[in-house]
């Protein structure tokens, strides 16, 4: 794939200005109470996957609405003290699959929690999470116009309050230590990562890789792929909604999130990404005010930095908390 972004030297530097509703704050506050009236009942049930250096639970907790969110929680078996944990969130898509496709963090010493993603998990990997506001089981894409005529309805109001209560999950677990906690994930996961570390200063890392969900308007001009052109293809069909569906995305935009990130950062960014474009990951990392750094992988698409970034995450956390 060739470059078709900005060049390298504006994208380092590219910071637009953000199109923030007045009541941002405000209407996330009001949704993160809403889902806190639920008690979390993050229920953690122990299962045998033959895996005998890990203990792995098959955990259900309360996310959006008290719907029970799915995931996996796995730690080294032989851990003696309180480890520092990961939350891992999926790329579109995708589901938590089984905890075997989900043991670096644990062998590197996390303990780790896998979250479910509420009505996806039937693409590329499976899912167990129903979108429960209506009933929908996990099914194929798309998800990007679910209710975005107004953001008391949008899909991701809901999954982005999963991804809150996921950490509140995590922290709830006896031998986590509560004042270690990273967010990461790829993609969509890499959104989520942005969305749950700028609406929690409980996560102290955030590491989101070629992060999707992120300078929507600039994203849908451009990118010629899914899952953006779900809705440049609604807007084609639906020609009088175009100001309706931006105003509610700037309620999900990943550019407010990273303003208000406190914890320390390390993206990841594809250079030749067509799916998540590079302005748009830039846009993103650009507006988080502290600690930060990215990897850039400037031959590759929306792979970004596959496996051997998974290391550069771990060097990263292991420098910064020292898991034993």
């Amino acid at each position: 794939m060739p470059l078709f972004d900005m060049p390298l030297e504006e994208l380092r530097e590219y910071r637009p200005p953000r199109e923030e509703p007045d009541d941002f704050d405000a209407f996330w506050s009001v949704t993160l109470s809403e889902a806190r009236s639920h008690d979390l009942d993050a229920v953690f049930e122990p299962v045998d996957f033959g895996l005998e250096a890990f203990s792995v639970y098959d955990v259900t907790f309360s996310g959006f609405g008290g719907d029970r969110i799915k995931a996996w929680f796995i730690q080294p078996r032989a851990a003696a003290e309180a480890l520092p944990g990961v939350v891992e969130y999926i790329g579109y898509g995708g589901g938590r699959g089984y905890p075997q496709e989900w043991l670096a963090f644990p062998a590197a010493g996390f303990a780790y929690l896998v979250m479910d993603t509420r009505g996806q998990g039937s693409v590329w990997r499976r899912g167990d999470t129903p979108d429960m506001p209506n009933g929908a089981n996990p099914s194929i894409p798309g998800f990007m116009t679910q209710g975005v005529l107004d953001p008391e309805t949008y899909y991701y109001r809901r999954l982005y309050t999963d991804a809150a209560r996921a950490v509140e999950a995590l922290r709830s677990r006896s031998g986590v230590d509560a004042e270690r906690i990273a967010v990461t994930g790829g993609s969509q996961g890499g959104g989520l990562s942005i969305a749950a570390a700028g609406l929690l200063p409980e996560v102290k890392a955030c590491l989101p890789d070629v992060p999707f969900l992120s300078h929507f308007r600039r994203a849908v001009e451009i990118t010629p792929t899914n899952p953006y052109m779900e809705i440049a293809r609604y807007l084609q069909t639906h020609r009088d909604k175009v100001d309706t569906i931006f105003r509610t995305l700037s309620y999900f935009d990943g550019m407010n999130f990273a303003a208000r990130i406190s914890a320390r950062a390390l993206f990841s960014v594809g250079i030749m990404d067509t799916v998540c474009p590079p302005s748009t990951v830039f846009a993103a990392y650009n507006h988080v005010p502290g600690e930060k750094a990215i990897k850039e992988y400037y031959f590759n698409n929306h792979e970004g930095g596959g496996a051997e970034h998974l290391v550069e995450k771990i060097r990263y956390l292991r420098a910064l908390w020292k898991p034993q």
